[in-house]
């Protein structure tokens, strides 16, 4: 369990206090597994900045809002109302490029909508977002929120403390996501060996054309529901292609004339 910072004057004091414990968090997250990594900083966060109650990381691309981790269910839901309403403290930092911290959501003039709902439907009274600086990638943004059910929750000390901390959320989402999309590369790779090695099979044993092999299970893939790699995969293992037959159609290897 993480020690909260000291919600002290910001005195030279109290930043040097404010400055060991994010030293202290960089030095945890180096010993988590880069799939844990995002869940450690939420955590981290929601345990060491002062009022903070819930965290969560939301990214945003294509015009796509997606929460990639919360400390909870309150700070998902959180996330969600600001998706559906199109307005909030994240939506806002996101497009803006800036941080928004507001002590009283209730009535709060800049979300209105959003500020009465969050308030009155979940309990949530402030809130603190950032935007985060990640790996360059033009169509990937992402934002860092906190969220507190007492008004007023976070003070001008723990706004700094936190843009530091933000720092390893935008480097452990960074990190993630770029392990995401090597597992997605890697499966793709696997699934195109599959398809190409069930092409193959289907060739030699039909005396099949590439394309009417290819053809063929697309057809599988699409009449049974099922991943073409996985059916792929099925040909690979059986040297049998099953599929349900239509009026009509002919059985694999048919020519027509």
């Amino acid at each position: 369990m993480s020690t909260p910072i000291p919600a002290t004057p910001a005195d030279p004091d109290g930043l040097a206090e404010i400055a060991d414990a994010v030293v202290r968090l960089g030095e945890q997250l180096r010993t988590v597994t880069a799939d844990t990594l995002v869940e450690a900083v939420i955590r981290q966060a929601a345990e060491t900045l002062p009022g903070a109650r819930w965290a969560s990381i939301t990214t945003l691309r294509h015009d796509t809002f997606r929460t990639l981790a919360a400390t909870g269910e309150k700070a998902r839901q959180a996330d969600a109302l600001q998706y559906r309403v199109g307005s909030g403290p994240c939506v806002d930092a996101l497009l803006e490029d800036s941080v928004h911290r507001s002590g009283d959501l209730a009535h709060d003039a800049r979300w209105p909508e959003y500020g009465a709902r969050v308030a009155r439907e979940l309990g949530v009274r402030s809130a603190l977002a950032y935007r985060l600086i990640l790996v360059p990638d033009p169509d990937l943004i992402a934002a860092l929120n906190l969220y507190s059910d007492v008004p007023d929750a976070f003070d001008d000390q723990t706004e700094w403390a936190g843009t530091m901390l933000a720092t390893h959320a935008a480097w452990a989402v960074s990190t993630a996501l770029a392990q995401e999309r090597a597992e997605n590369l890697e499966v793709a790779l696997r699934s195109n060996r599959e398809i190409g090695t069930a092409i193959g099979v289907l060739m030699t044993q039909h005396k099949l054309t590439r394309r009417q092999a290819h053809e063929l299970l697309r057809l599988a893939s699409q009449d049974s529901n099922r991943k073409m790699a996985e059916i792929a995969t099925e040909v690979v293992d059986t040297g049998q292609l099953s599929m349900p037959r239509r009026p009509g159609r002919p059985a694999p290897g048919a020519r027509g004339d």
